[in-house]
């Protein structure tokens, strides 16, 4: 049986316009449920990049830039890596794990489906693990039959 990204994924992505400053960024990212701490940056509503509170402190803070003179597109992590909703759970770890990166988009098309974190893979581990031993068990159990 495969896992799937889209059963993982969390369907909740904050999203920002590219031409805003981060301070409006930030105060979306305040807002934001369970304070995610990224949000995906937009250009004319498709995903370009991403930012994070990471980089508010590195290439605006730590550079005594003015966060409300700095666009969110002049900070933002581009290009956009991304996973498709349909793909493996280990395809989207192994992206993230060659990547360097915690936070995946599940982007098809252009459009937004969610977004897979290392947070939530960590959290639904031993689910992943109980169905991928049932799934092994099932099909041992078929051999002898």
């Amino acid at each position: 049986m495969a896992y799937v990204v889209k059963h993982f994924m969390s369907k909740e992505v904050p999203t920002i316009e590219e031409r805003a400053s981060v301070t409006e960024a930030a105060k979306v990212m305040d807002k934001t449920a369970d304070h995610k701490g990224f949000l995906l940056v937009l250009k004319e509503g498709r995903p370009v990049g991403i930012v994070t509170e990471h980089d508010f402190a590195k290439k605006v803070l730590a550079c005594e830039l003015d966060p409300a003179k700095v666009a969110v597109g002049e900070i933002m992590s581009s290009p956009l890596i991304t996973v498709d909703p349909d793909d493996d759970l280990l395809k989207a770890a192994e992206i993230m794990k060659k990547n360097d990166i915690e936070r995946l988009p599940v982007v098809k098309e252009g459009i937004i489906y969610g977004v897979l974190t290392a947070r939530i893979i960590a959290q639904r581990f031993s689910e992943y693990v109980d169905r991928s031993v049932k799934d092994i068990t099932r099909w041992a159990g078929s051999l002898f039959i």
